[in-house]
């Protein structure tokens, strides 16, 4: 499908009204202008809403999807994008830790509003991110609107220092009960990624599945930032991204894609079969 793009500036109530840039890219149907589609949160790095982000969303977009993607700096700084240079890559550190947690979650509702009020989505709306992004997707999966997140290389779960403080209730969350009995999540990360070592991901996996939480947990032979096509610094697979990316879409098609009305547990047991 064709692409538009455009923004919306949303006023934030926990930074005094100063409003959060959000990028929105949709699908484009000629002759169709009433064409209605699911929504998608998609959150970025530690960069802001980069190229590579842009690129990963409209290809979302092009299969039919509305994309909103949050400038998750704006106490800071523009939307602008960061550099991923040796200065941008502080900056943007540094802001990661500056941030409250509830002010990453405020941005995460906003977004969903925003998508839910367009009259080309027909709110059905899922999550993905990568890096920071990943684990802003993780968060955005305890909001019931969500029907799926699917997160790539998420940071700082594991360890729980995202957000000022560096002490965030991601995994507490969890623990407690706040994800189970609500969307479907996906976890991919790299098994060379030295930001989320084995441990923390062996811990994700376990918080999750002791919550039954209905998660597909995929590692993967990468490193960080695999799916960056560009500063990626020697490690973008352009191969794996690919693949993974179909994964996604299966979810979001599967989830999100088409209206399946209701959900009804019946309790039923999966019969042990050859």
């Amino acid at each position: 499908m064709l692409i538009a793009k455009t923004f919306h500036d949303v006023p934030s109530k926990l930074d005094n009204g100063r409003p959060i840039r959000i990028f929105v890219v949709s699908p484009v149907v000629p002759n169709y202008p009433q064409a209605m589609f699911p929504g998608v949160v998609c959150f970025s790095e530690i960069y802001q809403v980069t190229g590579p982000v842009e690129r990963f969303a409209g290809q979302i977009a092009s299969q039919g999807y509305v994309v909103a993607c949050p400038s998750s700096y704006h106490e800071f700084e523009g939307p602008e994008a960061i550099p991923y240079d040796t200065e941008g890559t502080d900056r943007g550190n540094r802001y990661k830790i500056e941030k409250d947690v509830a002010a990453y979650d405020e941005d995460a509702t906003l977004s969903v509003d925003l998508l839910v009020s367009l009259p080309n989505c027909n709110g059905r709306i899922a999550a993905t991110g990568m890096c920071l992004g990943g684990h802003l997707a993780f968060r955005a999966a305890f909001d019931p609107r969500v029907l799926s997140s699917v997160c790539f290389f998420a940071t700082d779960v594991h360890s729980a220092t995202l957000g000022k403080g560096k002490n965030d209730n991601s995994l507490a969350r969890v623990h407690k009960g706040d994800m189970t009995g609500k969307g479907e999540l996906v976890m991919i990360f790299g098994k060379q990624d030295t930001h989320v070592p084995r441990e923390g991901r062996d811990l994700i996996r376990k918080t999750l599945e002791d919550a039954e939480v209905p998660c597909s947990f995929l590692e993967v032979q990468a490193q960080h930032a695999f799916i960056r096509d560009e500063s990626s610094k020697g490690r973008w697979d352009a191969a794996l991204t690919r693949s993974l990316f179909t994964f996604m879409m299966e979810v979001f098609d599967r989830t999100i894609g088409r209206d399946l009305g209701p959900k009804v547990d019946k309790g039923e047991k999966v019969e042990h079969v050859c």
